[in-house]
């Protein structure tokens, strides 16, 4: 009796706290809090960059225009010279006999028509003579001036203003007018020109969306680019696209540009190579923060926030990338409201509490959630 009575207890208290349990109140799970912030219009520039060379607006190859063995090398790579300056010299010793003996037959030349001359004058002789003299006195002149002008070609002077390149022949080597490296170049670099290509597309976007009615209107309408160089600094000068060929190289499918650059202060040399950046400016555009967006199978999506309380996937089409933003073509208007972050936690239809923040805190993050 005393067992039953035991038992009967304890069922008893275990019911009663099921009870207890059973009359407290449940916490309700509501729906998660997300950053929101509302799309804006803004006015940004993104840059188009595309890989370039430079070269002096004047790049002057120096060959020998007479072979011969440079006995001095008189300028140093780098140094600025003046048009006429001499830079090279080559060896004359054989050519200075070769002159000897050519003035030596004018000199008889000379005298075989002066002993004809008077013996025509007076019938002795046909003028004939005088002539087929006179013919070989000329002949020998040209000779002593052919080798006296390869004297001169010995001493090789600079065609332009500019800076000395780099020198590939040194005293003692053997040069030629046909070898196919010159012994150096000058080039003017106080404007460099800057040398690039863009494929038929972008070319054809770039072309079509300049202001003006002709082709040299539009050149003349493009805006300043600028120039990155290969430590990544900007450089400090702005330049203008001046020339654009207007024919698709076939075996390239480029078109060729060519934009200059002031170049005052002498950083920018022949052969340098860098990134030309090209402005576009998009004016009063509808923008969403790169965090804010992720993709799937191709598309760019973002999460709209539908009656404050729903997030929807919606597909935006991308007009552009500026830094950290996406210019909107389509898929979402200013004043609308989406997901500022957390994006790819989220399923469509997904009930949400929204918690409004600033559009720069988001935008000026360094990576987006998924890109």
């Amino acid at each position: 009796m005393r067992k039953f009575s035991y038992i009967a207890f304890i069922f008893n208290s275990f019911l009663f706290l099921s009870c207890q349990e059973g009359n407290q109140p449940q916490q309700a799970q509501g729906p998660a809090p997300y950053p929101v912030i509302e799309v804006p219009l803004r006015t940004v520039t993104g840059y188009t960059a595309y890989p370039v060379t430079l070269e002096g607006t004047v790049s002057s190859a120096v060959r020998a225009k007479a072979p011969g063995y440079i006995t001095d090398v008189l300028v140093d790579e780098g140094q600025q010279v003046r048009k006429g300056q001499t830079l090279f010299t080559l060896e004359t010793e054989s050519l200075s006999q070769e002159a000897g003996a050519a003035s030596a037959n004018v000199n008889a030349a000379q005298v075989e028509v002066d002993k004809l001359q008077p013996l025509v004058e007076k019938g002795i002789i046909s003028p004939v003579q005088l002539q087929t003299a006179e013919a070989r006195l000329a002949q020998a002149r040209a000779g002593l001036n052919s080798i006296n002008a390869n004297i001169g070609y010995a001493t090789i002077k600079s065609p332009v203003d500019g800076y000395v390149g780099a020198i590939n022949y040194r005293e003692g080597a053997l040069v030629s007018p046909g070898d196919p490296t010159p012994l150096t170049t000058v080039s003017d670099i106080d404007e460099v020109y800057a040398f690039f290509s863009m494929n038929e597309r972008d070319y054809l976007n770039f072309i079509q969306t300049a202001e003006g009615e002709t082709r040299q209107d539009k050149i003349n309408n493009f805006p300043p680019v600028e120039l990155q160089l290969v430590n990544g600094e900007i450089y400090e000068e702005k330049g203008e696209i001046q020339t654009v060929t207007g024919q698709v190289d076939p075996s390239t499918g480029t078109v060729g540009f060519r934009a200059m650059f002031p170049n005052p202060n002498g950083i920018l040399a022949s052969g340098n190579s860098g990134t030309i950046r090209i402005p576009q400016v998009f004016e009063d555009a509808t923008v969403v923060p790169q965090a804010s967006t992720f993709e799937q199978q191709g598309m760019v999506h973002v999460y709209a926030v539908q009656g404050d309380t729903v997030a929807i996937s919606r597909v935006i089409e991308v007009q552009a990338r500026v830094n950290n933003l996406i210019v909107v073509a389509s898929g979402i208007d200013s004043g609308e409201k989406i997901i500022a972050k957390g994006v790819g936690q989220m399923r469509n239809g997904m009930a949400i509490q929204p918690q409004p923040v600033a559009f720069d805190s988001i935008a000026n993050t360094l990576q987006p959630v998924f890109n």
